[in-house]
């Protein structure tokens, strides 16, 4: 077993580990510090498939500016108060529709992971260099790239109604 081998399976320890314990934490600011936890090991796994600028933007995006968000809006929640009965239906909508539009992003994603599959492991290609990344994105799956901007801006809007105070 090599060195890439062995570090795999232990980023992969540690993403599983890490991931775990975000959903069995109690505490929503531990759960939240696990998942800078996770953020940083799938970085780790970014490295390995020679995509730095992947794992760079990982985790300058997510495990920054994202998880900083995350934090401080569950540091303004009043998770003392009891919580109030969901009445509005468009709020249920806007979750199935985020839901549905995450769905979409995941199906257009893996629709072409078994060539991309074969030449990572040949290791040709060039899959995780800006300039192919950029070129994938903004031609094969804009659409999915939109989906997921809409997406971004609905948990934006559901962050600001729950930290809303009524």
């Amino acid at each position: 077993m090599g060195i890439t081998q062995l570090l795999f399976w232990i980023l992969t320890i540690l993403t599983l580990g890490s991931a775990l314990m975000v959903i069995f934490s109690k505490n929503p600011v531990h759960s939240i510090l696990w998942l800078i936890v996770t953020f940083f090991s799938i970085s780790g796994h970014y490295v390995l498939l020679n995509a730095q600028f992947l794992a760079i933007v990982n985790i300058i995006v997510y495990a920054g500016a994202i998880m900083v968000l995350f934090l401080f809006v569950v540091m303004l929640m009043n998770l003392n108060m009891p919580a109030a009965p969901l009445k509005k239906k468009w709020l249920k909508f806007a979750g199935v529709l985020s839901g549905g539009s995450l769905m979409l992003v995941l199906i257009a994603a893996l629709k072409d992971t078994e060539s991309m599959r074969r030449e990572v492991l040949m290791q040709t290609g060039d899959i995780g260099l800006i300039n192919s990344l950029g070129m994938v994105l903004f031609k094969d799956y804009i659409l999915p790239f939109e989906i997921s901007s809409v997406l971004f801006l609905s948990a934006m809007v559901g962050a600001v109604v729950i930290g809303k105070k009524t």
